[in-house]
């Protein structure tokens, strides 16, 4: 090995982490973390959330201090984007080429690129004032906007669109009305009794909702928004749209190295792409599912970026032993102004689920199960039955769904191991 080190494209939450975990295994070799934006790296979460409606700054989403790098022998290079990248014919050593020309050799590769949002090709999409959300750049603007805005409409009713919808309220314009394609809110993710409870949470604070609603275009004056144009043919009014409607795993360098990439960069449970020399790690990837091992699965969040890139770093330095033993369970967490979800598991193929409290009183949960064995949790203002469950999950254990009904008796005492009855519908 030369003395190029480590790269790092992606100065990202899982690319910050995968630095930090390289020296926290007593790696000594240089590192370079590099982004394309121009600040370090930052928590994104909270952009749609507390940054929005100016609870917080830039600054208090830093993930380190500036002088964390240089103390740490990590050189942070920002505002400067790859856009040519190859391994040598023999070895895993290779050059990345920036937008500016400049040359980086590296002796090892960590992708941690992201993802961007899935923009719309129709017509009118780009009138001034439809935004997008995924950076602080985008934020900054959005929130600029929103304090001028008198009709805001979010295409778009997964988390960010909700999360966006709540902030919008918050800030206070005359109405902000949420349009969803599907037949109910954040439909991929969680139970009907949980989007219809948060489509009447958000009603009842004053949101609009518009369900099955599929937009078909938009229109304008003089090159700026006024309306959102439905399929149905009718005509929201609008002077902000915000659409949140997923993202797209950003691939091309991992393309250019001929990686396989279907649906993200594609990578085992040791976060080993096709080309073993290479890792890769957050939202750009797609994994073995990490309950099981089995499928693959890509998932947005804190968590597996943050247990992605630990395990990448383990696997740079051949450290396997390093990689953390036991069930790396998923868990995320959606704030939408005053109701706190957090979830913890992967829901999908449930084939019953358990409510525990009263969805009306806005403090509940929904345990999902599979054969009778506990899958995840979806707690509304339940922090203790997230928990409970989160740490059932971690252990390998289950709770009995005919238990779990009694909502007087504690998740945390069902916790068990074995078998349990399969009536959960």
């Amino acid at each position: 090995m030369s003395d190029n080190g480590t790269l790092i494209i992606g100065a990202s939450q899982a690319g910050l982490q995968l630095a930090v975990s390289l020296r926290q295994l007593g790696d000594t070799e240089p590192i370079t973390l590099i982004g394309a934006e121009a600040q370090p790296p930052y928590q994104r979460p909270p952009l749609s959330k507390e940054f929005l409606t100016g609870e917080t700054d830039l600054d208090a989403l830093a993930l380190r201090t500036p002088a964390f790098y240089a103390d740490s022998g990590i050189s942070l290079a920002c505002g400067e984007r790859i856009t040519g990248l190859a391994l040598h014919r023999h070895g895993p050593a290779g050059v990345a080429i920036t937008a500016r020309g400049r040359e980086l050799p590296f002796d090892r590769l960590a992708l941690t690129v992201g993802a961007r949002p899935r923009r719309l090709a129709l017509p009118g999409a780009g009138l001034d004032g439809i935004c997008y959300l995924r950076d602080h750049g985008d934020a900054a603007e959005l929130r600029r906007r929103l304090a001028a805005a008198a009709h805001v409409v979010v295409v778009g009713g997964g988390f960010v669109g909700l999360e966006t919808a709540a902030a919008a309220r918050a800030v206070g314009p005359a109405s902000v009305t949420v349009v969803e394609a599907a037949d109910r809110l954040m439909a991929r993710a969680v139970a009907p009794v949980v989007s219809e409870f948060y489509r009447r949470a958000h009603l009842s604070r004053g949101t609009g909702i518009r369900l099955a609603a599929g937009v078909s275009g938009f229109e304008g004056a003089h090159g700026r928004v006024t309306g959102v144009l439905l399929a149905d043919g009718s005509r929201l009014p609008a002077d902000l749209v915000l659409v949140g409607v997923g993202v797209v795993p950003r691939t091309e360098l991992a393309e250019q190295l001929g990686l396989d990439c279907s649906g993200g960069i594609v990578v085992d449970a040791y976060a080993r792409t096709s080309e073993p020399s290479v890792v890769a790690a957050g939202d750009c990837t797609i994994r073995p599912d990490p309950m099981t091992g089995q499928g693959r699965v890509r998932l947005e969040s804190v968590q597996n970026a943050v247990a992605q890139a630990q395990v990448a770093a383990a696997t740079l330095l051949g450290r396997l032993d390093a990689v953390p033993a036991g069930r790396a369970v998923p868990w995320f967490w959606s704030h939408q102004g005053d109701l706190k979800l957090q979830m913890a598991g992967l829901s999908t193929g449930h084939d019953g689920y358990v409510v525990r409290g009263e969805p009306g009183a806005e403090c509940f949960s929904v345990l999902y199960y599979r054969h009778g064995r506990l899958l995840a949790v979806d707690a509304v203002n339940r922090p203790a039955d997230y928990m409970a469950v989160r740490r059932a999950l971690s252990l390998g254990a289950t709770i009995d769904p005919d238990r779990a009904r009694d909502d007087g008796t504690p998740l945390k005492s069902l916790i068990g191991v074995g078998a349990v009855p399969a009536n959960t519908a």
